[in-house]
Formats: C-alpha cells, structure tokens, sequence
C-alpha cells in the first residue's frame, strides 16, 4: 500500500503538475483546433504539392499548344493538315470518313 501511495505521489507531483497539464492542453489545441492547427497545414502543404503538380502539367501542355501554333504558322499546309485532322474541314470536290476505333 505504501508503494502505490508513493506511486501516487510521485504522479500527482511531476505529472499532474500544473504546468504539464498545461502544456498538455496547449500542445492539444496547436495540434488540433484552430485555423492556424498542425493537421490543417498538413492537409494544405499537400494541397500546395498537388496544385503545383497540377501546373507543371499544364504547363507543359501550354508548351505543346505553343509549339504547335509555331508549326502552323510555319506554312499553310501545317494550318491545313491540323483543320483536317481535328476538325474533319474538307475540300468541296472531297468526302470524309471518320472511322471509329474500338
């Protein structure tokens, strides 16, 4: 009995002093409540890294339209080549068919 009562003592004194029941709470509330908590940041630098994913890619397709632009400004055949393919335009003496692959 005398050695949990030491036990207790000693808890009541080191672990249940104020100050670290204090901090305790205080690292509880910076950890989960607020706007400014440890997980929201969390979720937003993987926010952040997505987006940024995000603009590499579009990026990258914005490099791909530019650099076909340059190709159909080039010459009238490139302009001419790209209404065919991406917007079946034709001759008026031709017929198009578009075949489907499935």
């Amino acid at each position: 009995m005398e050695r949990w009562m030491a036990i207790w003592n000693w808890f009541y004194r080191y672990v249940l002093n104020k100050y670290v029941v204090t901090l305790v709470i205080f690292a509880i509330v910076l950890t989960f409540c607020g706007e400014q908590s440890l997980l929201r940041r969390v979720e937003r630098a993987h926010e952040i890294s997505e987006k940024e994913q995000e603009l590499g890619a579009y990026q990258e397709a914005i490099k791909e339209t530019n650099a076909q632009i340059e190709r159909m400004n080039a010459s009238t055949e490139n302009l001419e080549q790209f209404a065919r393919e991406q917007y079946f335009m034709h001759a008026d003496n031709e017929d198009v068919y578009i075949v489907n692959e499935q």
